[in-house]
């Protein structure tokens, strides 16, 4: 019955689809004389079209009718609009709330409002600049899809590349004097392998730290707020550290200094402290007067012997595993070492090693528990083979001399 249901509304979409155009003399006239790159061709995948929007929703006219002429003196034709008119063009709808509630009430209706205060927005608005982007540059035209679908323009694994077509073309940015390597950069960075290699939806994309309709360049004072956004107990040890108010001072910004923008690496432990390739050096020097590479050595050392500690940890239980020991609550107790650890790292962003060390002293604790909890189950393993061997030994005596027991009996016999 359920299966019947089903099929019986598909056919009615289909049979609605057919009726609708047919009626439709936009999409007779036009897929005649267009490629498969044209609207008529591209229009039954668009968003609007599947939810019931003809051409005439946007562009005005009536479907109806045969002769364009006649079509362009109806009251209310648009056709194709100029490049500064589309963002009001599509407003006309998605500004409209009443309307918009009807449709998708899921979806915000301040996109314009945004986009005037973007720089886009007030590019093409104010300075009448049509490089720029506007709502068609993203969003594409007339195969408008919705962002969760993995083909759409605007999902998230496809943002980057959306925002490359203009971004990653150096010719096209060459007035602006922004840089072209931010795609490649951000494709090698831990939040685009994230979101590109391994497909992690929850990695940030462009708009993610930018925005959306009101896309802006973080600036040193908000960059922070924006990693903050996902990495908030780092922005808060950052917040409370001696490095908050210099780099306010000096315009530094906070977050970008060490880990950059859109290249941002894994980070690495070699970073801290006085030698290369610490990031520290680049400000501090030992004659600076302050205690920065002294707090950076006493970290970088703090973290060594919990790193070291869990290495000596980790090898030993492993090698109590391969000797079939029974290692549940060393396995446990292990992954509580490596929690600690990567709250030590996290902590070097309060940039204090009295903030530092206990999280660390905690782990290197678990740590050589594991150690020594494993180095006892491998004694215990070389002592249960020595058992056994002398178990065997003392077996074997004892079959021999029941066999010469025997022997003997049976002589005796004979």
């Amino acid at each position: 019955m359920k299966n019947k249901i089903i099929i019986s509304i598909l056919i009615q979409i289909i049979i609605a689809s057919a009726v609708y155009s047919s009626e439709s003399n936009c999409l007779n006239c036009h897929s005649d004389f267009e490629d498969e790159n044209g609207a008529s061709q591209m229009i039954t995948k668009d968003i609007h079209w599947q939810k019931g929007l003809g051409c005439e929703g946007c562009h005005g006219g009536d479907p109806e009718l045969d002769d364009m002429d006649e079509v362009r003196e109806v009251k209310g034709y648009q056709g194709i609009p100029d490049t500064k008119d589309i963002p009001a063009f599509c407003a006309s709808c998605h500004a409209d709330a009443t309307y918009m509630h009807e449709h998708n009430p899921s979806l915000p209706t301040d996109q314009l409002d945004k986009y005037k205060t973007s720089v886009h927005g007030i590019q093409l608005l104010k300075e009448g600049d049509t490089k720029v982007a506007n709502c068609i540059s993203c969003h594409t035209v007339h195969q408008i899809n919705s962002a969760e679908l993995p083909h759409s323009s605007t999902h998230p694994q496809n943002i980057p590349g959306t925002c490359g077509k203009c971004h990653d073309d150096a010719d096209y940015m060459k007035e602006y004097g922004i840089d072209t390597n931010i795609l490649s950069d951000y494709t090698v960075s831990v939040h685009g392998y994230a979101l590109l290699e391994k497909g992690d939806l929850g990695a940030p994309a462009c708009n993610d730290c930018h925005g959306n309709h009101g896309a802006a360049p973080p600036g040193v004072s908000s960059l922070a707020a924006v990693c903050g956004t996902c990495h908030a107990i780092e922005a808060e040890l950052f917040n409370d550290s001696p490095h908050k108010q210099a780099f306010e001072e000096n315009d530094i910004p906070m977050c970008e200094t060490c880990h950059s923008n859109h290249k941002i690496l894994h980070p690495k432990d070699e970073w801290i402290g006085s030698k290369e390739p610490s990031l520290c050096i680049e400000c501090h020097s030992l004659d600076d007067g302050t205690i920065g590479l002294e707090t950076a050595d006493a970290i970088a050392a703090t973290l060594e012997k919990l790193i070291h500690a869990h290495s000596e940890a980790e090898t030993t239980l492993s090698e109590a595993k391969e000797k079939g020991m029974m290692t549940t609550e060393e396995e446990f107790l292990l992954k509580e070492v490596e929690q600690s650890l990567i709250q030590t790292r996290t902590r070097l962003h309060s940039f204090n090693k009295d903030s530092v060390e206990p999280k660390a002293v905690v782990g290197i604790e678990k740590a050589n528990l594991v150690r020594t909890n494993s180095a006892a189950l491998i004694d215990e393993f070389y002592f249960r083979r020595i058992g056994l061997g002398i178990a065997t030994l003392f077996i074997t005596l004892l079959c021999i001399g029941l066999y010469l027991k025997i022997r003997n009996s049976e002589k005796e016999k004979s």
